[in-house]
C-alpha cells in the first residue's frame, strides 16, 4: 500500500510514522508513506498556498494550484483513491478501512487547513472523509487515523490475523472486557468463567458482555 500524504506538515508524522506496529509494518515494507508539502508548488515569491476567500468570510481558504500541482506530481498506481481530510465527507468507520485496504493500492491524502480548500479542489478528488462530527486545526490528525486504520489491516502488521476478527465493531458489537493476571486486584476479582478453562461457556460469557455493553455504551450500533 502506498499512502502520499499532501500536507504543509510534514515533521507532524515523523514520531508516529516511527513508532509502533506503525513504524514496524513501514520498516518491513508491508506499506509506504510519502509526504507532499504543497508549499513547494507554489509559484509566486512567498510561496502562498493560501488566499481570503471570494466574497468575504473569516479565515483563509487553501488555494487549488499548489495542491493540483502537488497531486498531479505523484504516480499514479492502478488502484488510487484521492481523499480530502474535511468535516463535511463520509465518517471514518472500520468498514471504510477494510475497503480501503482490500480494494486499493494507493491512498493519496490532502489534509485541509484554515477555513478548508477551494471548492475547485474537488475536481481531484475521489472521496471526502471525515473523523468525527467536530473542527480540528488540521487534516494531519484524521489522516494518521487513516493511516494508521488501514495499514493495520494489511496483511503481516498484526502478528495475530485472527484477532482482528474479535475487535470492535467487526461483527457489529464492540469488544468484550478482557483480564490479564493477576487474577485479583485492589478488590477486583477477574469473572470465574474466564478462569474455568471451559472455552464453551467463556464464548459464550464474551458473546453475552459483547451484547450488553454494546446496548448500553453504543444502542445506535445494537439498533
Amino acid at each position: 500500500m502506498r499512502f502520499d500524504i499532501i500536507t504543509l506538515f510534514p515533521d507532524f508524522f515523523s514520531s508516529p510514522l516511527t513508532s509502533g506496529l506503525l513504524g514496524k509494518a513501514l520498516l518491513k515494507q508491508i506499506a509506504e508513506v510519502h509526504l507532499i508539502n504543497p508549499r513547494d508548488f507554489a509559484t509566486d515569491k512567498h510561496r502562498r498556498v493560501d488566499d481570503e476567500p471570494y466574497g468575504g468570510g473569516v479565515g483563509m481558504l487553501m488555494k487549488p494550484e499548489p495542491i493540483f500541482a502537488a497531486v498531479e506530481s505523484l504516480p499514479i498506481l492502478p488502484q488510487r483513491d484521492v481523499i480530502l481530510m474535511t468535516p463535511q465527507g463520509q465518517p471514518m468507520k472500520q468498514q471504510l478501512f477494510k475497503e480501503l485496504a482490500t480494494g486499493y493500492d494507493q491512498l493519496v491524502i490532502i489534509c485541509g487547513h484554515y477555513e478548508g480548500v477551494d471548492e475547485r479542489v474537488l475536481h481531484l478528488v475521489t472521496r471526502e472523509v471525515s473523523l468525527g462530527d467536530f473542527v480540528l486545526t488540521c487534516g494531519e490528525i484524521p489522516a494518521l487515523a487513516m493511516i494508521n486504520g488501514v495499514t493495520r489491516l494489511l496483511p503481516g502488521t498484526v502478528g495475530k490475523a485472527e484477532s482482528l476478527k474479535l475487535e470492535s465493531f467487526e461483527a457489529g458489537l464492540l469488544d468484550y472486557p478482557q483480564y490479564t493476571r493477576p487474577a485479583e486486584f485492589r478488590g477486583w476479582k477477574v469473572p470465574e468463567v474466564l478462569l474455568s478453562g471451559h472455552h464453551g461457556e467463556i464464548d459464550r460469557w464474551r458473546k453475552q458482555q459483547q451484547i450488553q455493553r454494546t446496548k448500553e455504551r453504543r444502542p445506535d450500533l445494537f439498533d
